[in-house]
């Protein structure tokens, strides 16, 4: 019997109904694919940042699609579907790789400065100068300034102090100060 695709412009919550779907496993498949090549790009590049690995972010990225399929009936749309996944995702990558956390005295560190961008510096530079960070501080770097997570739940996923979390913040910050200059 021949379907017809989902069309790619479903909203979020259609496509999680057409996902969902009982009783028509060609239709569910259509619609866990469209839902994949959608969010793909924005995740591979989520766990890329934080596993700096090409690999080990390709086997985060279907471990983590497989974890959000099997879990997709949970969804309660009190965000967006992508803020969801993108939540699994960075779960999944630091599943992947349990992250050491870099300890530097807090009165070595520089607290609550912005990186300088001195000029010139493209965005392939300030990526591979974030990219070049430690495991520890990179993650929680990019947690907290890049994806935008407040300091308490970087501490949840990663298992650290909330002080642990701003302190390498700031450690990550200064070692940017240093590569970029």
């Amino acid at each position: 019997m021949f379907r017809l695709a989902p069309p790619p412009d479903l909203s979020e919550r259609d496509l999680v109904a057409q996902c969902l779907l009982q009783g028509d496993p060609s239709a569910q498949r259509t619609a866990q694919r469209l839902l994949f090549e959608r969010y793909k790009r924005a995740m591979f590049s989520t766990v890329f940042r934080l596993l700096n690995d090409y690999h080990a972010a390709n086997d985060a990225l279907q471990d983590g699609f497989i974890e959000v399929f099997r879990n997709l009936g949970s969804f309660r749309q009190d965000s967006t579907l992508g803020a969801w996944i993108k939540t699994i995702m960075v779960r999944q990558a630091l599943r992947h790789r349990r992250l050491s956390i870099v300890s530097e005295p807090l009165d070595l560190l520089l607290h609550d400065q912005p990186v300088d961008m001195p000029e010139g510096i493209t965005g392939e530079q300030l990526d591979a100068a974030i990219r070049s960070l430690p495991d520890g501080c990179r993650a929680v770097f990019l947690l907290a300034e890049v994806e935008g997570y407040p300091h308490r739940e970087v501490a949840q996923m990663l298992n650290i102090s909330e002080g642990t979390s701003k302190s390498q913040v700031s450690y990550a910050r200064k070692l940017l100060r240093k590569k970029l200059q």
